[in-house]
């Protein structure tokens, strides 16, 4: 049996070397085999799940430094059919990867976003002049480097020893303790589920809206989980995207979906949302760096 992972790509990316970690330890627990399937955005690779051309994707959702990925969130609430197997936290540390002999030879810095964000002190102070631009991965902009010595990639050292790069500076994010967590997420009518331990799962992800914008619209909501101990790691809003003004709710919770106080809070909230969904509930694994 092989199972198909789908991840942010070109080959190089942190999520690809969550995806490598994660099929390193899928292979040690259960003896699956994967392949690797690089996508050229974060949406597309849960589309692939989705779509099923493949059974998994592990996307990015938070940033310790940034906080949240939205093209995940955005993504997996507009997709009903996906799930979350699994959280991996591994922590970031960026490189400068250029051919340019020193900082002064650079005009350009090329990056995923959040990269650039995470980078953006550093950026400040040594490259403070340069034109920054947005990439869909940290690794789509590489192989440009070659013909242009007065451009630069924020990426990992990993990337660079990929495409056999130089590395101009190391460690350039502006907080050491930069950490990212990815879900590893597959269908949800999947017939495989062995990303849970015997245990049960640590934390439950969901996500809602509520039906006005009034007063205690959202109090409402987290009163129930205050009511039965149970614990948010996480609270988020996003837009609804129907209306300026109007949001969407992800919650993360310290329990496991299956519960007794989960069930029962479940089925008071959906008293009220207006619309509940449940992303699943799942363990959380710590990566060591590659």
């Amino acid at each position: 049996m092989t199972t198909s992972i789908a991840h942010l790509g070109p080959p190089g990316t942190y999520a690809e070397q969550a995806t490598v970690f994660y099929a390193n330890w899928l292979v040690n627990k259960t003896g699956i085999e994967t392949v690797l399937c690089p996508y050229p955005s974060i949406a597309q690779s849960l589309q692939a799940v989705a779509q099923e051309q493949t059974q998994l994707a592990v996307v990015p959702v938070e940033n310790s430094i940034e906080g949240s990925v939205t093209m995940t969130m955005d993504t997996l609430w507009q997709l009903e059919s996906l799930r979350i197997q699994l959280a991996l936290v591994m922590p970031i540390a960026h490189t400068l990867i250029s051919y340019a002999t020193d900082l002064d030879g650079i005009k350009t810095v090329y990056s995923h976003p959040q990269a650039l964000a995470q980078c953006q002190g550093w950026l400040e102070m040594f490259l403070p002049s340069v034109q920054l631009i947005p990439t869909n991965s940290t690794t789509e902009s590489l192989q440009q480097l070659e013909s242009n010595r007065t451009a630069a990639v924020i990426a990992s050292s990993r990337a660079a020893q990929l495409y056999n790069l130089p590395i101009l500076a190391n460690g350039i994010n502006d907080y050491p303790e930069n950490c990212t967590r990815f879900w590893v997420v597959s269908k949800a009518d999947a017939d495989t589920n062995y990303y849970i331990s015997s245990a049960g799962a640590s934390h439950t992800s969901i996500a809602f809206s509520v039906p006005k914008n009034v007063p205690g619209a959202l109090l409402k909501p987290l009163q129930v989980f205050a009511q039965l101990g149970i614990n948010l790691s996480r609270i988020e809003s996003r837009p609804t995207k129907r209306s300026l003004g109007e949001y969407l709710f992800f919650v993360d919770l310290e329990s496991d979906v299956a519960t007794p106080q989960m069930k029962s809070a479940l089925a008071d909230l959906s008293s009220y949302t207006e619309i509940l969904k449940i992303f699943g509930a799942y363990n959380v694994l710590s990566i060591s760096p590659l």
